[in-house]
């Protein structure tokens, strides 16, 4: 898969090319799709069928949706053409497509709402059939022949294991976390669903502590994923999990702009970040409260890359929380223009800058508008990130200092959007855990 259009830094057109095995030879482009056919980020590799004719990939949709776009299961001859959709009415993510040993089907990962399934379709196009496996996430799978399937899976009380999928049942294979496990003492994870500001239902997890007393309530920390093109599923998470065993409830929700309930789902936020979506993580946290399960007057939030801009949204908009953790994120979009990779979404989502100011002073609000931040708020970022650049966290972090909010900014030398150095990700979590016991008593 590759990009080799005239500008192919301002588009999203990646295509299959083939290329024989021998010095000297030159690709042949077999997909024409003006969206992307493949995309790298997307776990989209294609794969060839046992007798070499075709080959299955995940497509995208069209190039103005964007990362809103739903990718659907495509087939195309080795000669090229014309692909052609499996399952067009689909209106979720695939990925990772296998073909089975006799050709006659294709295991792919089927992203829904709040987990992602192994399933199958048969090779013509057909019904989907989804291998069972309760209350559980897949991570990744392979098909062994005659249909049997293994799998890396997680759950929300257990990290991944390998599975063996067979009679409609999931076989553990592995038992690399037992001694873990034994070990530890885990809150339990409900999953939830409730109203947000306009009606528009809305899903996600809470997190009890450990040692969860009906009746009384709780300092609550909502947590906020990235992408925004992404969700909280069925997975483990031993960030939800530290977070509990500190004392906190720990809410999590799956906001507008995220996967896993179709395509107008997603594009529920489409250049206009920071108002759905921020009112329906809110509505997590009223519907918390509600509950009689989270103490309003001790509240905190936070989050990692979209995570960290959504909080950025959040805190400029409702004074309630008494600590944030913002990880890099960026709240100037303006400041983001021809500083880091996403020049094709802006101009196709936002525009150009100077043809649709008013667009970008609306999604840059947090800066523009930092005056009305009351909330501490810990800054946290790569040294080398070139996804989300330093300098939208320096930028907030300086607006906070100057308004006396208090406020903290670590950067980690060496690292790109993803911390990924052992001692830093420790650092990190710590770091979490002493600014909302700080500012949020427990």
């Amino acid at each position: 898969m590759s990009k080799r259009s005239k500008d192919f830094d301002r588009d999203q057109n990646f295509d299959i090319f083939l290329i024989d095995a021998r010095a000297g030879a030159a690709p042949r482009q077999v997909t024409t799709y003006r969206g992307d056919d493949c995309d790298p980020d997307w776990d989209s590799r294609p794969v060839f069928s046992p007798d070499g004719r075709l080959i299955a990939y995940p497509r995208g949709g069209a190039p103005e949706m964007i990362e809103y776009a739903v990718h659907q299961l495509a087939v195309i001859p080795v000669t090229g053409g014309t692909e052609r959709l499996l399952a067009p009415e689909l209106d979720r993510n695939v990925s990772g497509p296998i073909w089975s040993s006799d050709g006659s089907s294709i295991w792919f990962l089927l992203e829904d709402d709040r987990a992602t399934h192994v399933a199958r379709i048969p090779a013509g196009g057909g019904p989907i059939a989804r291998l069972p496996m309760g209350s559980r996430q897949i991570e990744s799978f392979d098909e062994g022949g005659a249909g049997r399937i293994a799998a890396l899976s997680s759950s929300p009380g257990q990290p991944a294991e390998i599975f063996a999928l067979e009679n409609g049942e999931a076989r553990m294979l592995s038992g690399h976390n037992d001694a873990l496990m034994a070990n530890l003492k885990l809150g339990d994870v409900e999953e939830v669903s409730f109203p947000s500001r306009d009606g528009t239902e809305i899903h996600g997890f809470v997190t009890r502590p450990p040692d969860f007393q009906a009746g009384r309530r709780y300092p609550t920390l909502l947590r906020i994923h990235g992408g925004p093109q992404s969700q909280f599923e069925r997975r483990f998470s031993s960030e939800w999990q530290i977070l509990a065993g500190a004392g906190y409830l720990v809410v999590a929700a799956n906001p507008r702009g995220s996967t896993g309930r179709g395509e107008k789902f997603c594009k529920g936020i489409y250049a206009d970040w920071g108002n759905k979506d921020a009112q329906d993580v809110l509505a997590a946290v009223d519907r918390a409260v509600a509950r009689g399960l989270a103490d309003p007057n001790r509240l905190g939030v936070g989050g990692w890359s979209y995570g960290g801009m959504l909080t950025n949204y959040v805190i400029a908009q409702d004074p309630r929380f008494k600590a944030a953790t913002s990880g890099a994120g960026i709240s100037n979009i303006l400041a983001g223009y021809g500083t880091d990779q996403y020049i094709y979404d802006y101009e196709t989502e936002l525009g150009r800058p100077w043809e649709h100011l008013d667009v970008w002073m609306r999604v840059s609000a947090p800066f523009f508008k930092a005056d009305r931040i009351v909330t501490p708020t810990l800054f946290l970022c790569g040294e080398k990130d070139f996804n989300v650049p330093l300098l939208n966290s320096e930028q907030m972090y300086q607006a906070l200092k100057s308004r006396g909010v208090d406020t903290q900014l670590v950067i980690y030398p060496g690292q790109y959007h993803g911390i990924s150095k052992p001692s830093y990700l420790l650092d990190r979590m710590q770091r979490y855990l002493d600014w909302y016991a700080k500012h949020i008593p427990r």
